[in-house]
């Protein structure tokens, strides 16, 4: 049997310890026993970014990704990203980089140096709330997946990205026909309502973990400014 070997431990902003996991050849992120991602559980994530870029109608869009995790989703958004375009990721964890380019470079890859891209050490509640009150550019473009979903377990601090008030500020940082996505280990119908009470346009699309239509579902919304 291969062992699980602990390869380091990060401390969340005002929450708990993530601790990175080694299984053979796979990596996985853990919350205490509950694996937040997994090198073995990619899919649903990087369809979080290909099915966003699908439905953008921007010549160049800006797009925001809140957290980078094992970089799944950012490395999606740059090989889907129409020439002009640019992508900013918004992570809080600095030792999540530090892995990146450490145990898993050769996931990694020169993602993290493309010019097309950036990844910023910021909640990302603080660009949304700068675009939302004009002191920054709108985004084309907003997807979180920065906990498992609306019914967050990671940090506290989330829970205002997936409120009423938080979907009213990520609306306003949209440019018209922006698109905020949200990744989620499960569906929230309460969630869909609240999306859809904020009057944006919503698609809930239901995707496998992995590419060969097995694993878990997970769920993804499509919430369009009319």
């Amino acid at each position: 049997m291969v062992p699980r070997e602990i390869l380091a431990i990060a401390r969340i902003p005002g929450g708990d310890e993530l601790t990175l996991v080694r299984h053979g050849q796979d990596f996985s992120v853990m919350l205490g026993a509950d694996e937040l991602m997994g090198t073995r559980k990619q899919f649903s994530e990087e369809q979080l970014a290909v099915l966003t870029i699908e439905r953008l109608d921007a010549p160049r869009p800006r797009l925001l990704i809140g957290g980078y995790g094992l970089g799944f989703t950012y490395r999606a958004a740059l090989d889907r990203l129409p020439e002009g375009g640019h992508v900013t990721v918004a992570e809080l964890v600095p030792e999540i980089l530090d892995w990146a380019r450490g145990p898993m470079a050769h996931l990694t890859g020169d993602s993290l140096e493309d010019p097309r891209g950036e990844v910023v050490i910021a909640d990302v509640a603080a660009p949304i709330d700068e675009a939302a009150c004009g002191a920054g550019p709108r985004w084309d473009a907003i997807l979180l997946d920065v906990d498992n979903g609306p019914d967050g377990i990671v940090r506290d601090e989330n829970d205002r990205l997936y409120s009423r008030d938080g979907l009213d500020r990520a609306k306003r940082a949209l440019n018209p026909g922006g698109i905020l996505a949200v990744w989620s280990a499960a569906p929230d119908p309460a969630f869909t309502r609240r999306l859809r009470d904020a009057g944006m346009a919503v698609d809930t699309r239901t995707v496998r973990a992995r590419p060969n239509n097995k694993g878990a579902q997970h769920t993804i919304w499509f919430a369009a400014k009319r």
